[in-house]
């Protein structure tokens, strides 16, 4: 049977229990994090100068557009008197100040990344992406990202100088918990030819985890099914994703383009109206059976006209993911938590092809194949065997359809044919009308 969070209002409740005595645990990604690491750089007669590089150990759970904004509440009386690579968001009452006036003055500041195209003086390595910020299992050289910050009436030693608490991070929503910032060995570095390492003065790190229970009440994504033994469709269950927002809903013939224009803001969902409610849907068909291998396609639908799902992943797992032959139009890349187990494996899409799921509609869907080699000890296409075990989609898990309404293999077949031409137009003709 397939385990869903989702099921039942009960386990929903313990599971936030559970949560709220401990820190997200990921079972497919059990080490991925974003670390926050805050290097003091130099002193200043007042302060110092520090360089906070944020880097993302998530295997395939990036950060989005709008991006990442970071908090914390100072411990003393701190000030922001300049930023490099970033800036905050408020400045508050820096009427105390005369002539030189600080950068930002709040007791707990929020800072946001600086857009692309900056003049070159305010940028610094690593920053400038708007927020956002790649998963490190699809791009670890486009998973930090770097702001510097002048801080003025902090200490000046490594005895005075005062940890910030309470850090939050939204990237771009809830979901993020931060822990307690805990010095750590400064960080070293090294010349470009190797032969001198200095190191910072001072670092303490913070490691934010990510629990999809805290980031929404309901899945984010949901899956459908079908297979070549089988002319039943499964769909979404109705209301996977809740259907809080079917009032307000778009009919799929609406010129919603021409209402909302193309940059509605991400964090207001305007959903296509469907059974499902959910902004995105990804299907399994089993479309092929040969001898020794057999063939699986895969569908992403955006059905959110508010939302470009810029560096999508996708990640399945399924007990013959071990054996993939062959994967068209995605990247694959295997993710082994455990080395005892090969099960799970994270698509996403080809840079500058389909790595961008467009806005509901015709740019709203991204499709590919993959050919799997059987092992004759395990394969089966009975009770469900050839359909995934969870599916996440940006990191969330996607609602799953219950085990009982799977396709199932009809009981007057004892052999699966390895091609049937009659049968495969009727079904091509029935996958037409259902895409």
């Amino acid at each position: 049977m397939v385990y869903n969070k989702y099921a039942s209002p009960v386990v929903s409740v313990f599971v936030v229990m559970i949560f709220s005595h401990a820190a997200a645990y990921d079972l497919l990604d059990p080490t991925g994090n974003i670390t926050i690491k805050w290097d003091v750089m130099s002193w200043t007669p007042d302060g110092y100068v520090a360089v906070v590089t944020m880097t993302n150990f998530q295997m395939y759970r990036h950060i989005m557009s709008p991006g990442w904004t970071l908090g914390w509440t100072w411990a003393k009386k701190e000030v922001i008197w300049s930023m490099v690579g970033a800036q905050a968001t408020e400045q508050g009452d820096c009427s105390k100040f005369k002539g030189n006036i600080p950068h930002c003055c709040k007791r707990n500041p929020t800072v946001v990344d600086l857009l692309p195209g900056v003049p070159y003086n305010q940028q610094i390595a690593n920053c400038c992406k708007g927020g956002v910020v790649a998963s490190w299992g699809q791009d670890p050289s486009a998973a930090v990202s770097s702001l510097q910050l002048s801080v003025g009436l902090a200490g000046t030693t490594n005895k005075t100088v005062r940890l910030p608490k309470n850090f939050t991070l939204l990237a771009p929503g809830r979901g993020y918990t931060c822990s307690q910032a805990k010095i750590v060995p400064p960080t070293a570095f090294y010349s470009s030819d190797g032969r001198r390492r200095t190191q910072a003065m001072m670092t303490w790190n913070v490691t934010c985890t990510y629990s999809q229970i805290l980031a929404s009440r309901n899945p984010t994504c949901c899956v459908s099914m079908s297979s070549f033994y089988n002319s039943t469709i499964t769909p979404c269950k109705n209301c996977s994703c809740g259907c809080q927002n079917r009032n307000n809903c778009v009919q799929s013939g609406s010129e919603i383009r021409s209402v909302v224009g193309m940059n509605t803001p991400s964090n207001t969902p305007l959903l296509q109206c469907t059974q499902h409610m959910c902004p995105v849907r990804v299907h399994w068909h089993v479309k092929l059976n040969y001898k020794d291998y057999w063939r699986v396609k895969i569908s992403i639908t955006n059905f959110n006209y508010a939302t470009n799902y810029t560096q999508w992943t996708l990640v399945v797992q399924h007990p013959n993911l071990n054996n993939v032959t062959e994967v068209f139009s995605f990247d694959y890349k295997p993710l082994i938590p455990y080395k005892s187990t090969n099960d799970t494996g994270m698509f996403y899409g080809l840079k500058f092809f389909n790595d961008v799921l467009m806005q509901a509609g015709a740019d709203g869907n991204a499709q590919s194949e993959l050919i799997l080699e059987k092992d004759v000890n395990t394969f089966t296409f009975k009770q469900g065997w050839a359909f995934p075990r969870k599916v996440y989609f940006n990191g969330d898990e996607c609602m799953m359809p219950l085990p009982e309404d799977y396709p199932y293999l009809p009981n007057s077949v004892h052999r699966i044919p390895i091609s049937s031409s009659a049968l495969g137009g009727f079904l091509l003709l029935l996958l037409l009308g259902f895409w």
